[in-house]
């Protein structure tokens, strides 16, 4: 049996609802590809009593079909089951045969992907409500559900109405794995790489487990993202086309969002959105946004000073970007393409952004870095537009502490280290001095600089008291 790698709080959760003296609803939420299934089937293997798993589109007619194969695999009978009428008649029978599977220890059904089970008029969520209300809730059991449909999942079944209302004992968001996590995965799983090949591959297909699973051995960062992104037969040489369609209904409004946000890498607020999407109500823009928010495609963020209207939309979904960038509609011939586009402009570009969003990810290692965990901050942006009589300027990342200080980023993807002339920090100093003027702010101006090797120290850096913070801080646990 496999081990689940890292998802340390994650198991604490599944652990102490086996502990615990009680009946325990888990609902565990994730995107497409994240492990859900993995962690709750490895961690719960030795008291997993019952398992299905949602088919696709299918109606409730082959749904059921496929519960009765489940059931006669876990009950072990040796006659074929008659298929239930209904998902009432379906958890009356799995009642039934759990009843024979009681025991001191607790036992797990594992329900996954339930909003495919969950068809339109099935009566699934119903017969789920009597299965819990009426007969679990009194026995000593974990009924974990899980769902890639995370909007659905916290709609229908978190925020519930009827029978479920407040059934869900614990609730597990699972996210892809962090920079310091993946490097540690490819490390166990016998794939050794330097912190920039990790980098490299991480900016390529983000923290997915299911995608880097496929990151080969003895191959360096490039060879594998040829490999698994531009091979015909790669994992994610198509993988988007799947990836939304399996997650929403009429996800061609999602993807035309993700495209728009594509296109606009500093982020969109949801009025430029709105008139960019005008095909899309403002009902359903909201919705659309919420659910690619908490399925973890899209990231908020509100410049330094303002209102809620105001905030941006990012499209922070690694995988995403790189394959409108770099893979949708272009036709390459031969071998090494990777090789090939990553020496372009274009690439530079791709790179430049990427590493600042993976960066806004990882700022609880930030800021454990820069030694200010326990000081309470806001993390946020600036930009303040120029004009004819006065320049404007931009701050990728700026944290706003509780001790009076302000911490501006300057966050560069660049291979060699980076080296500040008199140029540069005469410029440095005049975006402080812009966004003291138009913030007001009287705490103390701190430059840090954030970049893959460092900055090389000089007369200039030293006259600015610059922090050099280098990527090996992304990776701190």
């Amino acid at each position: 049996m496999q081990q689940v790698y890292g998802r340390t709080a994650e198991k604490r959760i599944l652990d102490t609802a086996l502990e615990s003296e009680h009946a325990e609803m888990i609902a565990v939420i994730g995107r497409r590809r994240v492990g859900k299934t993995f962690l709750v089937r490895q961690h719960y293997a030795d008291r997993l009593r019952f398992y299905i798993a949602g088919i696709q589109g299918a109606p409730k007619e082959e749904q059921l079909q496929n519960f009765a194969g489940q059931l006669k695999k876990y009950s072990k009978s040796q006659l074929e089951l008659r298929v239930p009428k209904s998902w009432q008649d379906a958890f009356f029978m799995l009642s039934e045969y759990l009843d024979t599977q009681l025991s001191e220890e607790k036992v797990v059904v594992f329900l996954d992907e339930l909003p495919w089970l969950s068809t339109h008029r099935s009566g699934f969520l119903r017969g789920l409500s009597w299965f819990w209300n009426s007969w679990a809730v009194e026995k000593r059991i974990v009924v974990t559900i899980c769902g890639s449909a995370a909007s659905w999942m916290i709609d229908k079944v978190v925020n519930n109405k009827g029978g479920l209302h407040n059934r869900i004992t614990r609730r597990i968001q699972l996210q892809p794995f962090s920079l310091g996590e993946t490097e540690h995965y490819l490390n166990r799983n016998g794939r050794a790489f330097d912190r920039y090949q990790v980098l490299q591959l991480y900016m390529a297909m983000g923290g997915i487990p299911h995608y880097l699973k496929e990151v080969a051995a003895g191959k360096s960062a490039i060879q594998n993202i040829d490999a698994i992104c531009f091979s015909p037969t790669g994992l994610l040489a198509d993988e988007f086309t799947r990836l939304y369609a399996s997650l929403f209904e009429r996800a061609d409004r999602h993807v035309a969002l993700i495209k728009s946000l594509a296109g606009k890498r500093k982020g969109m607020t949801r009025e430029e959105l709105s008139n960019k999407l005008k095909q899309v109500n403002g009902g359903t823009l909201s919705r659309i946004l919420e659910e690619l928010t908490i399925s973890g495609f899209i990231s908020v963020y509100r410049p330094f000073g303002k209102k809620k209207k105001q905030q941006l939309y990012r499209l922070t979904d690694e995988y995403s970007l790189f394959y409108l960038q770099f893979i949708e509609g272009k036709a390459y011939e031969g071998p090494h393409i990777w090789q090939h586009l990553s020496q372009t402009a274009t690439y530079k570009s791709w790179a430049g952004y990427t590493f600042e969003s993976i960066c806004l990810k990882h700022i609880p290692q930030i800021k454990q870095a820069l030694s200010i965990a326990g000081i309470y901050s806001l993390s946020s942006s600036f930009y303040k537009r120029g004009t004819d009589d006065a320049p404007g300027a931009q701050i990728d990342l700026l944290i706003d502490r509780n001790d009076q200080v302000i911490n501006l980023f300057e966050v560069k993807f660049y291979i060699d280290a980076n080296t500040i002339t008199k140029t540069y920090a005469n410029k440095l100093r005049e975006k402080a001095s812009i966004f003291r003027a138009a913030t007001d702010t009287k705490k103390q101006l701190s430059w840090v600089f954030l970049t893959v090797h460092g900055l090389k120290e000089n007369v200039h850096s030293r006259s600015l008291s610059i922090q050099s913070l280098t990527a090996d801080v992304l990776f701190l646990e």
